[in-house]
């Protein structure tokens, strides 16, 4: 009886084992999160989360621009062609700046690049940590190798490796210029950005100016220690350009005078830096005003995206210490005093498509 309860036991363990070895050995040869390499043709994407580590530890590159899905449709030979040399883009959605540290942690860990530009989101700069919810896999940013067997001993890595060669079956990789890009399939177009705004009821309240200034003080500080520790780096710290509609969002929950606020800490802050330059898009009229340019009220089109990176490589819209002050109270004038009302009135779009005749026919075309 005790030789019998041996023997099952032992060849219960072997069975687990060799089920834990061949795990291992799918998800080292098929590298789903590309941690040990990345292929030449690029591969399936699917977990931002999961697989920026893998592209920051495979690619290197000179120039890294890294940002939240404001950031997903820049595509990384833009990025090369417009600043020279190598370009790569790691975007983590709705990221915060925990999770933006790690990433920049493990980067100059493995291939420190002559220049970082990072779209700082406002909303993202707003907000505190409380609603984190340990989504980025530390043990893949991280610099201990002993835990690697979380990622080879692992059931969401073993599925996705499956899900990757299913994707090389039918041939829908995705080169690693177009990985997690998902401007291709979007109408940027005014109705589809009013669609996809809910307009929110006009607030009781007005938040004060300093309501945010706690909460971008401490997000600020993750941003000046990369600053300082890495003084060779050139960092381009940006603010994506929202649309206009989200200054109507803003005006009616009463928060726009806590966001310019916010904003202007975030210049005084940042732009005394030798290594630092900020940019402030959010504050393109030329870009924000044309809801044509917008699948909602924040993101814009990859046609935006490449204009931006021209912008910046022509060190436009430089937001300083010295001009922040007027250019924030311009700003604001605009913002409170603006006619959003004539979104929703349909003689404004009649007029505005009959203004705009030419550039529709050559989008139907």
């Amino acid at each position: 009886m005790k030789a019998t309860c041996r023997r099952w036991f032992y060849g219960l363990l072997a069975g687990l084992l060799v089920l834990m070895g061949l795990c291992a050995a799918v998800v080292y040869r098929v590298d789903p999160c590309f941690y040990y390499r990345l292929g030449e043709e690029g591969g399936a994407f699917f977990n931002e989360r999961y697989q920026a580590a893998g592209m920051i530890r495979s690619v290197p590159a000179d120039t890294v621009l890294m940002g939240t899905s404001m950031a997903a449709n820049y595509r990384a030979s833009w990025i090369g062609e417009t600043f020279g040399g190598t370009g790569l883009r790691v975007t983590i959605p709705d990221g915060y700046l925990s999770e933006f540290d790690q990433a920049m942690d493990l980067l100059f860990r493995t291939h420190a690049p002559q220049r970082v530009i990072f779209g700082l989101d406002l909303n993202i700069l707003v907000r505190d940590e409380s609603g984190l919810t340990g989504a980025v896999p530390a043990y893949l940013y991280n610099a201990n190798p002993l835990d690697d067997v979380r990622y080879l001993l692992n059931k969401d890595t073993l599925y996705y490796s499956l899900y990757t060669l299913m994707t090389r079956q039918e041939g829908t990789e995705q080169t690693l210029d177009e990985g997690f890009t998902w401007d291709g399939g979007i109408w940027w177009n005014h109705m589809t950005a009013l669609d996809n705004y809910e307009r929110p009821e006009i607030a009781g309240e007005t938040l004060p100016p300093d309501a945010y200034l706690a909460a971008a003080a401490d997000n600020l500080a993750v941003v000046e220690q990369w600053v300082t520790d890495h003084p060779e780096t050139q960092f381009d710290i940006f603010f994506p350009p929202y649309s206009i509609l989200f200054w109507d969002k803003a005006a009616r929950q009463g928060t726009t005078d806590a966001m310019l606020s916010a904003l202007e800490l975030a210049v005084d802050t940042l732009a005394p830096y030798e290594n630092v330059r900020v940019y402030g898009f959010l504050l393109d009229e030329d870009i924000v005003m044309n809801l044509d340019y917008y699948c909602d009220y924040v993101h814009h089109s990859g046609e935006v995206s490449r204009l931006l990176l021209q912008k910046l490589a022509a060190d436009q819209e430089e937001l300083t210490e010295e001009n922040i002050g007027s250019t924030l109270e311009n700003w604001r004038e605009t913002v409170v005093n603006y006619d959003y009302e004539k979104f929703w009135d349909e003689s404004f779009w009649i007029a505005w498509n009959a203004s705009h005749s030419d550039l529709v026919g050559a989008a139907s075309a």
